[in-house]
């Protein structure tokens, strides 16, 4: 599944302090084994001004990332999107706005299981909602938005010290933002190493989540 660089510069746009699209954030740290070492889950107009501006850059490095190489669309299987399957988990997520602990604990406990890096990392997940404007065939924005787009960025980044990030070294875009719409059963996979398809294999095994 191909991916329009101009649908990601448009959702970046509205990652900035000015015209930020995200109400939530939350995530896990992990320890060198995978296992959660704690957690923590906000509204994200309660963090600081330089905490926004460090975690909105977190999410727009996976984003950002070079298109059809390190930042690939996939569709998950009707196979892998049955219940306790990690798609059931997102599409929950994305309905509670990240609102749900136990939901989340499971997806940190099925990455843990799926990703063992020997460094600890966190896995920060944020929350937003996009008012997509309608555009012409010129693409010059016309009236006010039909859809919101109601999304889930994750960016799982090596930390150190006190918990502090790193540059993103995997992470995802669900669902898929496709022809300026949602495609619910596609995601979109960022690597680092330039091999998304590594982590969405990750993603899809079969190995069924707790809840």
């Amino acid at each position: 599944m191909q991916i329009n660089r101009e649908d990601m510069l448009e959702l970046t746009r509205r990652m900035t302090i000015a015209r930020n699209c995200f109400g939530r954030i939350a995530g896990g740290y992990m320890d060198e084994e995978g296992y959660v070492d704690g957690t923590f889950n906000t509204h994200f107009q309660k963090l600081s001004g330089p905490d926004k501006t460090r975690n909105l850059k977190l999410a727009k490095a996976v984003l950002f990332a070079e298109t059809n190489r390190e930042l690939k669309g996939f569709h998950f299987s009707a196979q892998s999107r049955k219940p306790g399957s990690i798609w059931q988990i997102l599409m929950a997520l994305r309905e509670c706005g990240l609102k749900n602990d136990a939901l989340l604990l499971s997806l940190y406990e099925y990455i843990g299981e799926g990703y063992q890096p020997g460094f600890p990392y966190g896995i920060f997940l944020f929350h937003g909602n996009y008012d997509i404007p309608l555009k012409g065939s010129d693409k010059v924005q016309q009236r006010e938005s039909e859809e919101v787009y109601s999304f889930l960025v994750c960016a799982i980044c090596p930390v150190s010290g006190d918990y502090e990030p790193g540059e993103p070294r995997m992470g995802f875009l669900f669902p898929a933002f496709s022809d300026r719409t949602a495609d619910t059963e596609g995601i979109n996979v960022f690597s680092a190493e330039g091999s998304p398809e590594a982590l969405m294999r990750m993603l899809e095994r079969s190995t069924p989540i707790s809840t």
